[in-house]
């Protein structure tokens, strides 16, 4: 299912008429200090211009449908509205309108010449704004003041859990075991005008994020560090209070962990964690609800679990062919990965037909920070090598 897409068609049928429409989400900068307020000031605009393209275009027929595409879980259908980023199949991701390298350029950074700060491109994504360094700070400040400290209930819930029990299961059942604290469910149970349902909604979708880097830290030193946790540091920023939390406190590690949050904040709407947070919101499931069936999604082989398949992988090349393999090992161990009737991870997208950006901006921050690191080095041959070994199946062109 695609999301921008929609626009595509729409604008080529109406013309002028509906641009000017459209572009209303990204007319100037927005003033305000805070995300809240800025948000405030724009989303009457945006219920209006809503209303508009309905009253206006509602009857436009966006193309046509075929068996395949429904056998196909709906792939290449205009199915909803989706303006925060455009996965284009050649050119890669785009967030509101901005490549990875524009914003790297644009975007606040905890350092100078840095990478971007998390913070700075979730106000892009809400507002369509590119922020200033004040209004990226005030989105830090905002998700370490008073919402980051977790309840002492959710560490018990999780210790109860059997200790084999995967990270992404404990991460869905976190969120759930937050979900008493929703404001969203609050305010609906005393009734809310629907105008308003946003501000609720914002509110617990802010709790949830502020929450997450503990919550990470949480599952990830619980899991691999036998529970020796480590606290919050208030003078951070938000990832790269994660990157400490997890034990990773050089300068590097914290640029690593704000570029890596930057670039997987969004993805288009119809993969399936995206479209099934939004699906199960769309009941008036608050954010926690929401945000966890997304998690299960995620957790899936064919979405987010396919970056655990990628390293296991690597790690088998390594245990089999060592750190620095020739070219023809690494053929040789691709074609009998392959042979065996499994596919090599990391490779093929549903969308995209060129070069993931996400990988290429991580390649060049590798590239600038630890050229001589075993593991990279490997995955430079792979990338080097793997490639040509796929094309000379026939079975794939791109």
């Amino acid at each position: 299912m695609r999301g921008l897409s929609i626009f595509r068609g729409l604008s080529a049928l109406s013309g002028t008429s509906l641009s000017t429409c459209l572009e209303t989400a990204i007319r100037g900068l927005s003033t305000a200090s805070d995300l809240k307020s800025a948000l405030k000031d724009k989303i009457p605009e945006q219920q209006e211009r809503l209303k508009a393209l309905k009253k206006g275009y509602g009857k436009t027929e966006l193309g046509a449908v075929t068996l395949d595409m429904a056998i196909g879980g709906m792939r290449g259908i205009p199915g909803m509205l989706w303006e925060t980023s455009l996965l284009d199949p050649e050119e890669g991701i785009r967030f509101r309108g901005f490549s990875i390298p524009e914003l790297q350029e644009k975007l606040p950074s905890a350092i100078p010449d840095g990478e971007p700060l998390p913070e700075g491109l979730l106000w892009l994504l809400l507002t369509g704004d590119v922020p200033t360094k004040e209004q990226a700070a005030s989105v830090t400040e905002e998700l370490r003041a008073r919402r980051s400290v977790l309840p002492g209930y959710l560490k018990k819930v999780l210790a109860g859990l059997p200790q084999a029990t995967h990270p992404m299961t404990q991460l869905s059942i976190a969120i759930l075991a937050l979900q008493p604290n929703s404001q969203f469910a609050a305010a609906y149970s005393k009734g809310i005008n629907k105008l308003n349902y946003w501000e609720p909604v914002l509110e617990d979708s802010i709790d949830i994020i502020a929450k997450l880097p503990a919550v990470a830290a949480l599952i990830y030193r619980n899991t691999y560090k036998g529970g020796n946790l480590i606290e919050s540091d208030s003078k951070l920023d938000w990832a790269a209070n994660l990157s400490h939390m997890m034990g990773y406190d050089d300068q590097g590690a914290q640029e690593m962990m704000r570029l890596y949050q930057t670039i997987h904040t969004d993805h288009e709407g119809g993969n399936v964690s995206a479209h099934a947070t939004h699906l199960v919101g769309s009941a008036l499931s608050d954010p926690y609800f929401s945000l966890s069936a997304g998690m299960n999604g995620l957790a899936g082989p064919l979405h987010g679990l396919a970056n655990q398949e990628v390293l296991g992988w690597l790690f088998q090349v390594q245990k089999e062919l060592g750190d620095d393999p020739s070219a023809d090992e690494v053929k040789d161990f691709a074609n009998k990965t392959l042979k065996s009737g499994k596919v090599v991870p990391g490779y093929g997208h549903a969308v995209l037909r060129k070069t993931d950006p996400r990988y290429s901006c991580q390649r060049d921050f590798a590239l600038k920070h630890l050229p001589n690191d075993p593991l990279f080095k490997l995955v430079s041959k792979l990338y080097e090598t793997v490639p040509g070994v796929l094309q000379a199946t026939g079975k794939v062109r791109t």
